[in-house]
């Protein structure tokens, strides 16, 4: 089973403008995502795709991959789709990475990968939710898992929601914006309108689930950090220290 890694990465932010060449410890954030993920003995390429030529030039600096895609993508998954028609690949598995994941490692992506081996069509990342507060927070999504590991739903509201105990995380998880497609998947998915819940909940995986698309989640102990603000920033600047 081929495997792709497709970095989507753009300069624009509007908590942290130019996030991807944040620069951690002498390497632009874009540097420790690529590296990460191409660390994996299961992904056989990984690529950075963007939008600007600054990240372009950084991560040929670094000797990493990249390809140049359309500025008017609105979301990461149609910038995705045009690197894998750019590149023409025959990989069968394309793995969807966070550019702004610089703490993301290969033990997190491996049983993501291994879910593949079942014949599912769309797999993500989910971790157990470990504090209250973090479990109430809008800015961190809920995912409510079947017990074979289906994804029912996914939330910015803290669900499920326990009547007889509100300090009660078990069965609690946190989603981890980390996907994987079958090729052909990531190609019909791309093509869908945006739906009614993705746009109340702004979450994009709504739209596949509400098309009838089933999504299988692994899960790993530890969620990787995500960089939206300068305080993100420097919280990852002291891990990876």
């Amino acid at each position: 089973m081929k495997v792709l890694a497709v970095i989507p990465s753009r300069y624009a932010s509007t908590r942290l403008p130019g996030k991807p060449l944040s620069m951690i410890h002498g390497k632009p954030m874009i540097q420790w995502v690529w590296e990460r993920t191409n660390a994996s003995p299961l992904i056989h390429e990984t690529v950075v795709a963007t939008d600007d030529e600054r990240i372009f030039k950084a991560v040929e600096q670094f000797g990493g991959k990249a390809v140049m895609t359309s500025g008017d993508h609105i979301s990461g998954t149609d910038r995705i789709r045009e690197a894998v028609e750019i590149l023409q690949s025959d990989a069968e598995v394309i793995l969807n990475v966070q550019g702004d994941e610089p703490t993301i490692e290969a033990s997190h992506l491996e049983p993501l990968i291994r879910l593949f081996e079942k014949g599912i069509d769309i797999g993500t990342l989910v971790s157990p939710f470990r504090r209250i507060q973090d479990f109430q927070d809008p800015n961190r999504v809920k995912a409510v898992l079947s017990k074979e590991g289906r994804a029912l739903y996914f939330s910015r509201s803290p669900v499920p929601h326990d009547r007889g105990d509100t300090e009660n995380l078990q069965g609690c998880f946190q989603h981890i914006g980390v996907y994987a497609y079958r090729k052909e998947v990531l190609l019909e998915i791309s093509a869908l309108a945006p739906s009614p819940l993705e746009k109340k909940e702004s979450l994009e995986q709504l739209r596949w689930l509400e098309h009838g698309y089933r999504i299988h989640a692994a899960q790993v102990l530890n969620a990787p950090i995500g960089v939206d603000t300068p305080e993100d920033l420097e919280r990852v600047r002291s891990l990876l220290s």
